[in-house]
């Protein structure tokens, strides 16, 4: 079972069907698989090889599909990146993965031009000075030659970034990818009929792996928005009929901003899904409020779980609003651990752990980091602590992980507490998650400074501006003399959060 096998059958079944739309044009099932031979072609005529690392770094445009179906067909691993990377955070990524080229849009040339690692580079979408162009390159392709892909294989290394501030690469097989479509089509009782809205950046692993490969599990339509923007994504709901959306809790909130809002028909949406984060009560009851509808699901996974995991259906988003659900997804274990040997019971709270046949093999070049993670009978040891209620529900207590989620994007604070670091003048830095009304959680940094070092907000910031991702820059700050340390010199941070952690 793989992605490969339903776009073959799918082009057989419906192939005037559109497969792809994109800013308001159609390509179909035959479309995507001739353009996607081409990616394969080109990919072969520039001496790629079964088992090659392809990176791709774009936002949501067809290209992306046409290159990663190409990929796959090539027998190649997908490297996916986040277009909000700077380009030594991508160097460390293309360097790990071993990857051999580079597919970026055009509109991330300064970005990529900035790139050290000796790739193969490719514009996608708009066009880049230094580079040549892959919508140009597959027009003008020859055919490739099919190639013998295993549902076993690696199909993807999608990056998490980690507790020790580098990026962990989880490896993902084609089997994997084919069932945690195949669990979200089952979850969510999409068809062929449904048209399936991706605005959150579909290098991710949710969209790419539940939502994208749902789609094509049953043959759906996929509806791709370049970029997030809410008066965009209102219009495309309304516009393209949309049936299913994904999305992080703001980016529900922030349509709601718009003084036209109630002017949208929003109708065609049979089922709105959010993940990266709880909402509490009176925040629900405003979202079904204002969308008209009660038809919400709150999903709750990670990257290393394919992302498989757990959901809290629309009968409960009010009555066990905060809470991401009781049991697994369809084809997931869910236990909370209170001990290694011992389950955690209503009322008590413990470690989640997770067990599936599509979750990751194991983290790539990292057989140490594995082997934390997984017991010896395969369940993974997720590091979110979580309490049960007296019915069953399991409600976010702590991340032992030390992650921080800001608007559906996860920021290990080890990687922002290095960067920081290194700025001339910082003496020791910790970085905490402060609550945000819109975020769900934003960064906040105490950092303690040298004698006489004139340092400020703006200008660490500033240093850390080509080094980190916008969105893993601190937007709050405090300067203090000491942190708090335990006997063996660790921060203790729980003592951070209750100094500063409840603005």
């Amino acid at each position: 079972m793989n992605l490969l096998g339903f776009l073959e059958s799918n082009t057989l079944k419906y192939p005037d069907k559109d497969a792809i739309r994109a800013n308001g044009k159609g390509y179909t099932f035959t479309d995507v698989k001739i353009m996607s031979e081409k990616a394969a072609g080109l990919f072969q005529a520039r001496g790629i090889k079964k088992g090659d690392r392809i990176s791709i770094m774009s936002h949501n445009t067809v290209s992306f599909i046409f290159a990663y179906y190409g990929a796959l067909l090539a027998g190649c691993v997908v490297v996916p990146l986040n277009h909000k990377l700077m380009a030594p955070e991508v160097d460390y990524i293309l360097e790990n993965s071993g990857a051999k080229i580079l597919l970026f849009d055009g509109a991330l040339s300064g970005v990529a031009e900035k790139v050290s690692v000796n790739v193969l580079k490719m514009a996608m979408d708009s066009t880049a000075s230094f580079c040549e162009s892959f919508d140009t390159l597959i027009e003008e392709s020859a055919s490739f030659t099919p190639v013998a892909v295993s549902d076993d294989d690696m199909a993807q290394i999608l990056y998490t970034s980690g507790t020790t501030g580098k990026p962990k690469g989880c490896m993902i097989t084609h089997r994997s990818i084919a069932l945690n479509g195949l669990y979200c089509a089952l979850l969510t009782k999409i068809d062929e009929d449904d048209r399936v809205l991706i605005a959150m950046p579909i290098w991710h692993s949710s969209p790419i792996n539940n939502w994208f490969a749902g789609a094509q599990v049953v043959g759906a339509g996929v509806v791709l928005l370049r970029e997030y923007y809410p008066l965009h994504f209102l219009q495309t709901v309304q516009d393209e009929k949309c049936t299913l959306y994904f999305g992080a809790p703001i980016s529900y909130i922030m349509p709601m901003q718009l003084p036209n809002f109630d002017t949208f028909d929003l109708s065609s949406m049979k089922v709105w899904i959010y993940g990266g984060g709880p909402v509490s009560v009176e925040t629900a009851k405003m979202i079904q409020s204002k969308y008209k509808s009660e038809n919400f699901m709150q999903v709750y996974g990670m990257t290393e779980t394919g992302p498989t995991g757990m959901s809290l259906p629309p009968k409960d988003q009010l009555r066990k609003a905060g809470s991401f659900g009781r049991k697994g997804n369809p084809g997931t274990d869910i236990k909370v651990m209170k001990s290694p040997t011992e389950q955690a019971k209503p009322g008590e709270t413990g470690e989640i752990w997770l067990r599936s046949d599509c979750m990751m093999t194991g983290y790539y070049k990292n057989p140490e980091a594995t082997a934390e993670v997984f017991t010896e009978d395969g369940w993974y040891k997720s590091g979110d602590v979580a309490r049960i209620d007296e019915d069953g529900y399991l409600y976010m207590v702590d991340r032992s992980t030390d992650m921080i989620v800001t608007g559906g994007e996860n920021v290990y604070s080890k990687e922002v507490e290095d960067a920081i670091s290194a700025c001339p003048g910082v003496v020791e830095v910790a970085a905490i998650a402060v609550p945000h009304p819109n975020w769900g959680e934003t960064v906040a940094a105490i950092v303690v400074t040298a004698q006489n070092a004139n340092l400020d907000a703006k200008t660490i910031n500033d240093f850390l501006s080509d080094r980190l991702a916008k969105y893993k820059i601190p937007k709050i700050y405090h300067f203090v003399k000491e942190l708090p340390h335990t006997p063996s010199g660790k921060v203790m941070k729980y003592k951070l959060r209750e100094a500063y952690g409840k603005q």
